[in-house]
């Protein structure tokens, strides 16, 4: 009886947390929507962006953000070199045209701290925040700014698209491709019923007053940035037609890298800011929990429901769901030592791609809290391939 009981609850947070939820979202945005007062206003906006050692990119990035369409007298950017050691401030800075300037730290500090800096430095009504790895549709800015017509509105997330990466990626970039599309669905409904819990760090916008600086020890500014606004009483939207571009990681340790940090980050979050977790403090209190707390014990509810079911095969059903279980990490481990696999067709790179990373997910979140317990990780991050 404890055996079952522990299987079903293990099942029902799994069952809640993956699908429960976003049905939820999905049916109360449809039942209470509210919508977003768009309008052509075009406020000044000041693109920060914050580079370390990205002298290979940054001249090709300068040159997506000045091609935005945007009017120009409206538009700056300020590039942020955090203790770069390459060429990154000397490219940045020959850059002809006016509305770039550059912030160049000699210290190598972390993100967080290079953004209250660089908001403090910021003159734009709007505060776009940008990496150096991805490229920006064009139209992305005028997206974003049209949902600041509404006065409820303090953040607008943008989307992130992947675009094809390697023949190595294919598999990885499959599960990678298909959990972000999922996501993505969970941020449209939760904005279309009030907010995100928070925004895509590759692209989304701020007013600049109601920016509030961070601990220099942050490791998800693009979640606690935006709550803090919704702290403040107003919304945190997502917007697909800002599109920002990038491609899927190149292995599945790159992405593993990406996860671990990201969760750790999670565990940092709910850790140093308590009001995330009351109700009475936080509108977005169910959201919260259901979206990113709930998701942090997935490693512990899998491990508990693979025991229990080990001491209920007795019932044929308990043997199917053991079953069950066994082709799932069966197909993660096909896919880990037989990557070659990824090459025999679509539906080869879903069926393995799809468990992989779900169970890469699972992993990334156990080293991902041993890392946060340990204190072990870094604030600042390591730069991608290029």
């Amino acid at each position: 009886m404890t055996a079952a009981l522990i299987f079903w609850a293990s099942c029902g947070l799994l069952g809640y947390t993956l699908l429960g939820y976003p049905l939820a979202m999905a049916f109360l945005a449809r039942l209470r929507p509210r919508p977003v007062t768009r309008g052509d206003e075009l406020p000044t906006v000041t693109v920060v962006v914050v580079a370390h050692d990205e002298g290979p990119r940054i001249a090709a990035r300068l040159d997506n953000l000045l091609a935005l369409d945007y009017p120009p007298e409206r538009l700056s950017i300020l590039l942020c070199s955090d203790g770069s050691s390459d060429p990154t401030v000397v490219l940045a800075q020959a850059c002809a045209d006016p509305r770039v300037s550059v912030l160049a730290f000699e210290q190598r500090r972390g993100k967080a701290a290079v953004l209250d800096d660089a908001v403090a430095a910021a003159t734009g009504e709007i505060v776009l925040f940008a990496d150096a790895r991805q490229h920006f549709d064009r139209a992305a800015l005028r997206a974003l700014v049209s949902s600041f017509a509404d006065p409820k509105v303090g953040a607008v997330s943008g989307e992130l698209c992947f675009e094809a990466g390697p023949p190595s990626a294919s598999t990885v970039g499959a599960g990678v491709g298909a959990y972000w599309r999922y996501e993505k669905l969970i941020r449209r409904a939760e904005s279309r019923l009030d907010s995100s819990v928070g925004a895509t760090g590759a692209i989304y916008a701020i007013r600049r007053n109601l920016f509030e600086p961070i601990a220099p020890t942050t490791i998800l500014d693009d979640v606690l940035i935006p709550m803090n606004i919704v702290r403040s009483g107003h919304r945190t939207v997502f917007e697909p037609n800002a599109r920002a571009y990038d491609q899927v990681a190149g292995t599945a340790a790159e992405e593993f890298a990406r996860k671990v940090r990201t969760i750790a980050g999670t565990f940092q979050l709910f850790a140093q800011h308590h009001w995330l977790l009351d109700p009475r403090r936080n509108r977005l209190w169910l959201q919260t929990v259901s979206h990113k707390l709930l998701r942090l014990l997935g490693p512990l509810a899998l491990g508990a429901a693979l025991v229990a079911n080990l001491f209920l095969l007795a019932s044929p059903f308990y043997r199917t769901t053991l079953g069950l279980q066994i082709l799932l990490y069966g197909a993660a481990l096909l896919e880990q030592t037989r990557p070659r696999l990824a090459g025999h067709g679509r539906v080869a790179r879903v069926l393995l791609g799809v468990p992989y990373a779900f169970c890469l997910l699972q992993a990334a979140t156990l080293l991902g809290f041993m890392r946060f317990a340990a204190g072990a990780q870094s604030v600042t991050w390591t730069k991608a391939r290029v």
